[in-house]
Order: structure tokens, then sequence, then C-alpha cells
């Protein structure tokens, strides 16, 4: 039998490892060099989401954290792969290597700084909020935000992009489950489909992009432009 004076303890240990291993996912997105690798990063980090999500529903006795854990595990790591797979098609199974502007050392240290900084974010609103939970999620969350903003500004692709919008959307899900574990049911549920539509919009238009301009490089949608 579980020791249940102990569960807070072992699911705020829990928690802390899936928000470690949350935010190395989250510098692998940067780290890796090929378009498929930077979508398993993206995968990764979806389950870890959904993992953490799951502690969190237990550690609050939370109905609705444990169907919003169930609705992102088969939304992000699995639907949202399947659309973007199905809608880009070649464009992200191709094995070359992404285009960006700053090389991926300097990214990583950039990353870095930008994780440390999410700490003096988020100190102002730990003091407010509280708990052990919080003081995980809610750094991690903004960290991953500023990530996937970075991510969104450095890659010269529309898909590696696309991957960044879905990781800042996973980081401001991964610091609200924390913060807002009492919304509504409805409230939660629209912020797991969001990254749906957006995956969904984007890999349309990444796909129309490519068979108009014929590569998906953000510099070259300048043949888009009139004559």
């Amino acid at each position: 039998m579980i020791d249940h004076s102990a569960t807070p303890t072992l699911l705020t240990q829990l928690n802390a490892l899936t928000g470690g291993l949350f935010l190395l996912s989250t510098f692998g997105v940067i780290a890796v060099r090929q378009v498929l690798g930077c979508l398993k990063m993206f995968i990764i980090q979806s389950l870890l989401l959904s993992a953490s999500a799951l502690f969190l529903a237990y550690y609050y006795s939370s109905v609705h954290l444990l169907a919003v854990a169930a609705i992102a595990l088969g939304v992000k790591p699995f639907l949202i792969p399947y659309l973007l797979r199905r809608t880009v098609g070649e464009e992200l199974t191709s094995r070359r290597e992404i285009s960006q502007v700053l090389n991926i050392s300097t990214s990583l240290l950039i990353a870095a700084g930008l994780t440390v900084f999410s700490y003096f974010v988020a100190k102002p609103l730990l003091s407010v909020s509280g708990g052990i939970i919080t003081a995980v999620n809610l750094p991690i969350g903004i960290s991953a935000l500023f990530i996937g903003a970075y991510v969104l500004t450095v890659r010269r692709e529309a898909v590696p992009q696309t991957i960044g919008i879905l990781t800042m959307e996973n980081g401001a899900f991964f610091a609200g489950i924390s913060i807002a574990s009492g919304l509504p049911f409805i409230a939660e549920l629209t912020a797991a489909f969001d990254a749906l539509i957006i995956a969904v919009v984007m890999g349309i238009l990444i796909r129309k992009i490519h068979e108009r301009v014929g590569t998906t490089a953000v510099g070259g949608m300048k043949a888009l432009k009139e004559e």
C-alpha cells in the first residue's frame, strides 16, 4: 500500500523530475539539426507535459486536470504529429539540416540565458501563489515559452517555426496547469485544442506554400510577391 502521508512528497519529486526532462526536451528542439528530429523532441515534450498534468491531477484531486491530461496525451504527442505528417509531407520527413540564423552552440547558450531569466520573471508570481508544484512548473513553463519564441525567431523555415509555436503553447500549458488547476473544464479543453488548430492551419499553409514556391524557407516567400 502507498503511504498517503508520503504521497505529496513523492508526487512533487516525480513532477520535478518530469519538469527537468520537459526542459531538456525543450533544449532538444533547439539542438537537433533535422526537421523530423525537431518534431520528435516536441513529441517527447508533449508526453512529459501530459505526465505532469496527470501528477497534478492526483495531487490536487482534480477530475478536470485528469481529463485535461488525457486530452493532452491524445492530441499533442499523437494527433498533432500525425496531422503535420499528412499536411506537410516530405518537408517534415526530410533529413536535411534546418537553416537558422545562429549556430546550435550559440542558440543553446541563449536558451540557457532565457531559462535563468525565466526564474527571475516567475519569482514575483511564486511569492503570490506559492506551493512546491508551482515553483517547478511556472518557471519551466515560462522558459519553454521564451525558448519557443526564440526558435520562431531564428529558424528560417516554416515547419521548424511551427514547432516553435507549438513549443510556446506547451510552455504556457505547463505553467498554466499549476497556477490555474481550478479552472472550469471548458477553459482547459479550449486551451488543449488551441495547438491542434494551430497545427492544422499551419500545416495546410506550409503545404500550399511549398506547392507554390517549391520551398518552405522564409526567404523564399519573396517569390510570392507580384512582379
